[in-house]
């Protein structure tokens, strides 16, 4: 199972009191978004190889702690839903203590590169389709 994505803030990230900014947590969903699907073998840049997009539809986060400067966090992103044209994922940030401190989600679909259309992946790209099948069937076997 994939074992997180780890960072620490940098100074650039916080406001005047080394409390970070809440605009920075879009760009770490973000970033560990891209962390797991390198782990699932589904680089970005091999989809855009392959010639697939995948645009962001729908972006959401809740602020339950602060974070500060030097604080290492751990970003966990999870699919929550894949159906080979839609591809949403929840994310949960703890801090040091293991405490939950933010949550969020977002939404994804999948377009042909050159045209913005609509792609279902089961039918163009089955490789791709297997790894998320097969990463729902692992993830959803540890609850």
């Amino acid at each position: 199972m994939y074992p997180g994505y780890y960072r620490k803030p940098h100074y650039y990230e916080t406001d005047q009191m080394g409390i970070v900014h809440h605009s920075n947590y879009i760009r770490w969903f973000e970033e560990a978004r891209v962390g797991l699907l390198e782990y699932l073998g589904l680089a970005y840049q091999d989809m855009e190889k392959a010639g697939i997009i995948v645009p962001v539809l729908a972006v959401d986060c809740q602020y339950k702690g602060m974070l500060h400067y030097g604080e290492q966090v751990r970003i966990d992103p999870l699919v929550a839903k894949y159906n080979s044209t839609r591809l949403d994922f929840s994310y949960t940030i703890t801090n040091e203590k293991d405490q939950i401190v933010t949550t969020g989600s977002s939404k994804h679909c999948f377009l042909e590169q050159n045209t913005n259309h609509f792609i279902r992946l089961k039918k163009d790209y089955p490789d791709f389709h297997q790894i998320f099948t097969n990463y729902q069937k692992i993830s959803s076997s540890d609850f």
